[in-house]
């Protein structure tokens, strides 16, 4: 379920560490609670002591809901991972771009959904989901299962792989990469690593849109795939 009212969620309200008069204890407000403390102070602060700090409970009464902090976890990816979007209504390359595009965002209200998905279960309903349509837009359009999975691979090590080495949770403050840039060539010694002066110099002086570098990457590896999907 979508966290937030403005991707068509539900209104969940925020509770703190002192709440005030207590709402019915289940699975979902758990959960929930978990992805916000997340969002707060990082994934390794969501513990079961935590948590019952936060919803207004001795943390053993969350066992009456989720098997421990291992089953939290694992939620947590489920109830992500049910945000992305992969229309079926588009061609696969457009699909496929609002997909990458949807993730993204999702990654960009929780700085920490993708080290969270990279590394825990991926049998759960809402996982196995996704893969499915994502599969299913792609043998659609002509790849072949094994086709289709290498594809998938191939964009999800991307987008993946964009978000854990961009340099700022925020996807709006393109400034932080200019930053990081200045911070580079300042470490690097005069005469040292040319070629990596020479690129920090430029994005120095220059704000990087991560919005575009991302969209060009993907437009090359969609580009890959159309070839060998006519070459078929």
């Amino acid at each position: 379920m979508p966290l937030h009212p403005a991707d068509g969620g539900v209104t969940i309200s925020r509770t703190t560490d002192n709440p005030g008069p207590r709402e019915t204890l289940n699975r979902e407000r758990v959960l929930c609670a978990a992805a916000q403390l997340a969002d707060e102070r990082g994934i390794e602060s969501v513990t079961m002591r935590a948590l019952g700090r936060r919803l207004g409970v001795e943390a053993p009464a969350l066992y009456n809901h989720v098997a421990g902090k291992d089953d939290i976890l694992d939620g947590l990816v489920e109830l992500v991972v049910s945000e992305i979007d992969v229309p079926t209504d588009v061609d696969w390359r457009e699909a496929m771009r609002r997909e990458a595009s949807s993730t993204r965002e999702l990654f960009a209200r929780h700085s920490w959904a993708a080290a969270l998905i990279d590394s825990r279960d991926r049998t759960g309903p809402n996982r196995l989901s996704l893969v499915d349509r994502v599969l299913g837009v792609l043998m659609g359009a002509g790849f072949s299962p094994a086709e289709a999975a290498n594809a998938t691979l191939i964009l999800n090590s991307y987008t993946y792989g964009f978000e854990r080495q961009r340099p700022t949770p925020s996807l709006e403050d393109d400034a932080v990469g200019t930053e990081e840039a200045r911070r580079v060539l300042a470490a690097i010694p005069d005469g040292k690593y040319p070629h990596a002066a020479r690129v920090a110099m430029e994005y120095a002086a220059t704000i990087f849109d991560l919005d575009a570098a991302f969209g060009r990457g993907l437009g090359l590896i969609l580009d890959g795939l159309e070839r060998s999907l006519g070459r078929k």
